[in-house]
């Protein structure tokens, strides 16, 4: 790869870095509360590095004291280094502690903001989605950066939990690392070129001078090493980052394991679950030895580097003690400046596995933030959901729904349920039932159209979702459980069949895990009994119920829906279901060269007698 290439790819990362930190410090509400403590830590790594420079004066005197025998000298320096010691280790301590303060409120905000886009918008709903859309290769702005909503990053709980502390955490210490670096090698660079002297040669017959020989010495020493140490490490940032991701992996594995836990129980399949963790724990550890076998290259040598350095000014400068030129005071200030000055010019040496796992974890962490913000109409206007507008009915104009796969499933479909008007779809397997439901609740990104919704509308999805703790706030979910007496949530769970929860309202559980299938469904229908909207809208809802507990339970809701103004329009293969609608909208096969896979009819419902 050129230079010119490695030179841009660095300058993205640096963008990346800016694009995800700048928010923080410049809009957020923590701004000034930001500045201050990085201003904070700022001057007191320029506190220690002066503390340093003193230090380092103190060595000269107080060596040669121990030189000249000077005790009085001797204790008085002894007496100085007390007070620089307690100064430098006060410095050290809040240094730490509001580097720490930064970073943990850096990372409660970072965490909270990408938490809400996540959530916001569906953002997450998208994402989950956009996996399984085939969509193109990730491209980047010219700013280096994703195009926003292009990429689709795997387990958004690890970049969320983990990359963003990561990033939090690395992004602080580095910078400040690298400031103090810099900070120290302009401090002890006049230093060490003032006692390092002149060294002369000869070449040619002609005689040179070279100024603060030990400062060249010291860059020569160093830019060496920083050259060794990049062509040793730069596999680990995509070892760093692979690892990452085969972690993230095992882990979301391990909990699908939990969650689906009585299923893989019922089907014997406990062999079949070993072989599949295995295999992503094998590529878990065989990936992590890639890692620590390159990572022992690296530590062999950047030890090798820092072991040769605590002998190498000594080594350079004991010709000049030897002769007289200098005493044993400026030869330890000698040694301490050059360990100062190398130690500042190796700071990309010591920091390589850091900044490795650094750009890895930023670049897992910009792909993340990229993903969350929803395509513009200019972008990907075949993927626009269609805007819920308010009505008193439930209509759809010129509607058209497509899979991730860019397949038409319907198109152009227009559509009305009225009020009083109770409607059945129906349709064979994958023709799309449920993603017509999605289209009208303005969440299935890849249609296109119209759609009306009324106000007071609920559904009820397949899978319904209660929140782990109290069963009341899984009954009220989403709104919180004051907003409804006592009596109206037992009323509700009577309502629905499940008499015996009625007195359970504060027990906290995991519900979905501990009701069964047909308890869910149960408990999903007495969440709308309990809120009393006007129009439902049920994709199975009592898929797994006896025909008696559906009839009761849609009487129910039937009824409800009527009082209340709306309809029913309900998703269901039962043909029970049917004798509570009477319109049905039916979706069957199209022809084969047609743009579409299904066609929408509309008509009454025949009700066999």
């Amino acid at each position: 790869m050129a230079w010119s290439d490695k030179l841009a790819r660095f300058g993205n990362f640096l963008r990346q870095v800016w694009h995800l930190s700048a928010p923080y410090f410049r809009s957020s509400d923590e701004r000034w509360k930001a500045r201050g403590l990085l201003a904070a830590i700022v001057a007191l790594n320029l506190g220690a590095v002066y503390m340093l420079v003193q230090i380092n004066e103190w060595n000269r005197v107080f060596y040669d004291a121990l030189q000249n025998k000077d005790a009085s000298v001797f204790w008085a320096q002894l007496g100085r280094f007390t007070w620089l010691a307690m100064v430098f280790i006060v410095i050290a301590v809040y240094r730490f502690y509001l580097t720490q303060l930064l970073q943990v409120r850096w990372r409660a905000w970072m965490t909270r903001d990408l938490m809400h886009r996540w959530l916001q918008d569906q953002a997450f709903y998208r994402m989950e989605l956009a996996r399984y859309a085939g969509a193109a290769e990730p491209t980047t702005t010219t700013a280096g950066l994703p195009h926003p909503g292009q990429r689709v990053p795997d387990n958004p709980d690890q970049r969320l939990q983990e990359d963003v502390n990561l990033f939090t955490g690395q992004t602080v210490g580095l910078s400040m690392g690298f400031l103090n670096a810099v900070v120290t090698l302009v401090s002890f660079v006049g230093i060490l070129w003032g006692l390092s002297g002149s060294f002369s040669l000869s070449l040619g017959g002609k005689a040179f001078t070279i100024p603060g020989f030990m400062v060249w010495m010291a860059v020569l020493y160093c830019a060496l090493g920083s050259v060794l140490t990049h062509y040793i490490g730069r596999p680990l940032i995509g070892l760093n980052f692979e690892q990452q991701k085969r972690e993230a992996d095992f882990r979301h594995h391990l909990v699908r394991v939990r969650e689906y836990s009585e299923s893989i129980a019922l089907d014997r399949g406990e062999q079949v679950e070993e072989r599949n963790l295995d295999t992503r724990f094998g590529a878990v550890l065989s990936n992590y030895l890639r890692l620590i076998a390159k990572q022992k290259q690296l530590v062999g040598f950047t030890n090798l580097f820092g072991q040769a350095a605590v002998v190498f000014p000594f080594i350079i400068a004991a010709p000049r003690f030897f002769s007289g030129a200098i005493q044993l005071g400026e030869l330890m200030q000698i040694s301490s400046a050059f360990d100062r000055v190398q130690g500042a010019l190796s700071w990309f040496v010591d920091n390589y596995d850091s900044l490795a796992a650094w750009r890895a974890t930023t670049e897992r962490l910009t792909s993340f933030e990229a993903a969350l913000y929803k395509p513009n109409q200019s972008e990907t206007p075949a993927h626009q959901a269609p805007a819920a507008i308010h009505s008193e009915a439930i209509e759809t104009q010129d509607l058209t729904l497509q899979l991730p796969t860019g397949a038409t499933l319907v198109q152009g479909a227009t559509l009305r349920a009225a009020p009083g008007q109770h409607t059945l779809v129906q349709g064979p397997s994958g023709s799309g039932k449920s993603t017509l439901f999605r289209a009208l609740a303005g969440i299935w990104p890849w249609a296109q159209g119209r759609v009306a919704l009324p106000a007071r509308t609920m559904f009820i999805p397949q899978r319904p979702y209660f929140p782990d703790g109290a069963l009341r706030d899984a009954l009220a979910y989403p709104e919180p459980a004051s907003a409804y007496t006592d009596e109206q949530l037992r009323t509700a769970l009577h309502d629905a069949l499940l008499p015996a929860l009625a007195e359970r309202l504060d027990e906290r559980d995991n519900w979905t895990q501990k009701l069964s299938g047909g308890e869910q469904q149960r408990l999903a229908i007495a969440r709308v009994l309990l809120k009393q909207p006007a129009w439902v809208l049920a994709d199975e809802a009592t898929s797994a119920l006896d025909v008696p507990a559906e009839q009761a339970l849609y009487t129910r809701l039937k009824a409800m829906t009527e009082h209340a103004g709306g309809a029913l329009l309900s998703i269901a293969h039962r043909p029970s279901v049917a004798a509570f609608h009477a319109q049905r909208w039916q979706l069957e096969p199209a022809a084969p060269d047609g743009a579409a896979r299904y066609r929408l009819s509309t008509g009454p419902l025949a009700v066999p007698a």
